[in-house]
């Protein structure tokens, strides 16, 4: 009798292995429908407490999922407004930087012996040397449907959230009456209330020090009086959510641009160096750990693979997604007996479980 039990076991563990392999394979090719509606769980997951606090003040449970959505749109047109008036802001400033452009250029050319005429301005030695033409045709064909698509998918993801806000306010009645057993019930709900409180706190944290040290990168470019400081600080943000490697690719382009600019005086960029390093180490390192009271219970290997499978699947934005999908995951795996096992192995502490044998 043990021995067919752990044989129903090992199929059940190759079946799901099966289908873990065919629902990725699923995701990669619906990327089109599945990231907004990804999107739209993590933003729904966020915006729940925040509507069931506002219930408490007796306003409508409808009024409260629009004055959230009103939130997101004013955030999403802020964003875009900053990002135009900082392109433009680009655009201007372009020819202040065109000879040290053409000087790396020049460098560039010679080293891997493409064409360099001194008489023609940098535009134009692209333009004639590495195909430029074709690229900049590329890109702006690229660059219009890109943003019609974002357009669309912005307005999927605002869909979504509408409607899953208005589901979640009847959940807890619809599995009750879906599952009448009991312990059933009490497993999907714990997994459910688990799955919000835990990835809201995560997500909820990770906003304010993404927020600061955007602030932190802005005020102290602008401080020394860099260039295009909304640029950095928008950038340090943005690349924060992506554990690890966002910051470092942030602090990379901040200080090359801040040797491009004040080179040969290095005072400055040792100053923006040191600013961007200490910000990301401080606010990564010591102050997020310790405002969330607790790790996320994932092992650093999985969170590397993780983020290395979720941007092959869905880019920059899977990358964003992958920590909150691994908590999701993890919890998950927490409350189903047979899957334990693999929240211990991607967990960073003992489950529970051994250290009670113990």
């Amino acid at each position: 009798m043990k021995k067919q039990t752990n044989y129903a076991r090992s199929i059940f563990l190759v079946l799901l292995l099966v289908s873990l392999f065919a629902f990725a394979a699923i995701l990669k090719l619906t990327v089109s429908f599945c990231i907004p509606l990804t999107v739209a769980t993590m933003l729904s997951f966020v915006f729940y407490p925040i509507c069931n606090k506002l219930k408490k003040f007796h306003i409508p449970w409808a009024i409260s999922i629009f004055i959230c959505i009103v939130v997101v749109l004013i955030l999403f047109y802020f964003i875009g407004t900053l990002l135009i008036s900082s392109t433009k802001t680009i655009l201007s400033t372009y020819p202040k930087y065109e000879d040290r452009f053409t000087a790396i250029y020049k460098i560039f050319a010679q080293t891997f012996k493409i064409s360099f005429n001194e008489d023609l301005s940098l535009f134009n030695n692209l333009w004639n040397s590495l195909n430029v033409r074709t690229m900049v045709q590329d890109f702006a064909i690229t660059f219009s449907s890109s943003l019609v698509s974002f357009s669309k998918t912005i307005f999927v993801i605002m869909l979504f959230l509408v409607f899953l806000l208005f589901e979640f306010e009847s959940l807890k009645t619809k599995m009750t009456l879906a599952f009448s057993d009991e312990y059933t019930n009490q497993k999907i709900m714990n997994i459910a209330r688990n799955t919000v409180t835990e990835v809201t706190h995560f997500l909820s944290i990770k906003f304010m020090v993404s927020l600061l040290t955007g602030l932190l990168v802005f005020l102290g470019t602008f401080a020394i009086d860099m260039d295009f400081p909304i640029i950095w600080g928008f950038l340090a943000f943005i690349l924060n959510f992506i554990p690890t490697f966002g910051s470092a690719i942030s602090c990379s382009f901040t200080i090359l641009f801040a040797i491009l600019q004040f080179y040969p005086s290095w005072g400055h960029v040792i100053f923006v160096a040191a600013l961007v390093l200490s910000v990301n180490l401080i606010l990564g390192n010591i102050v997020e750990p310790r405002w969330e009271g607790t790790d996320l219970g994932i092992s650093p290997f999985v969170i590397l693979v993780s983020l290395s499978f979720w941007g092959w699947m869905w880019g920059f934005v899977g990358m964003v997604l992958a920590v909150p999908l691994m908590v999701i995951i993890k919890i998950v795996c927490e409350n189903i007996d047979i899957l334990k096992p693999v929240a211990v192995i991607i967990g960073t502490k003992k489950a529970k479980v051994s250290e009670q044998d113990q």
